[in-house]
């Protein structure tokens, strides 16, 4: 403990650090929701169209682009693994190709073989 002329220097300090900690909370949820908020929107698109169906199958890759093995003179040296877990929308994206997938072989009977 700090002590100038009788004064405790640790509460106030403590104090002003609670209430930069609760700022930094309240800002943090609010960015929290707004995401929240992207993932039902996400979640609550419609596939109707065929030319839509088409467009969300093409857009969204089937398997992540970034994960690579590093292969020199015929050796594996090292793997990059897949990156697109770490998007927090991932699992919209994914369910939106998905029912645009089932849209054009239920609705349209269509094969999908080339998007798989």
């Amino acid at each position: 403990m700090i002590k100038t002329n009788t004064q405790s220097l640790i509460l106030p300090t403590l104090i002003t650090a609670i209430g930069e900690m609760q700022e930094l909370v309240n800002q943090l949820q609010v960015k929290l929701n707004l995401l929240q908020q992207l993932r039902n929107w996400c979640d609550g698109i419609e596939v109707k169209d065929a030319q839509f169906a088409h467009f969300i199958a093409k857009l969204i890759p089937a398997q992540c682009p970034f994960e690579r093995d590093i292969v020199i003179f015929g050796r594996k040296i090292g793997h990059i693994p897949p990156l697109c877990k770490l998007n927090p929308l991932y699992e919209q994206f994914v369910g939106l190709r998905f029912r645009a997938l089932c849209y054009l072989v239920d609705e349209c009977g269509q094969d999908i073989q080339s998007y798989c």
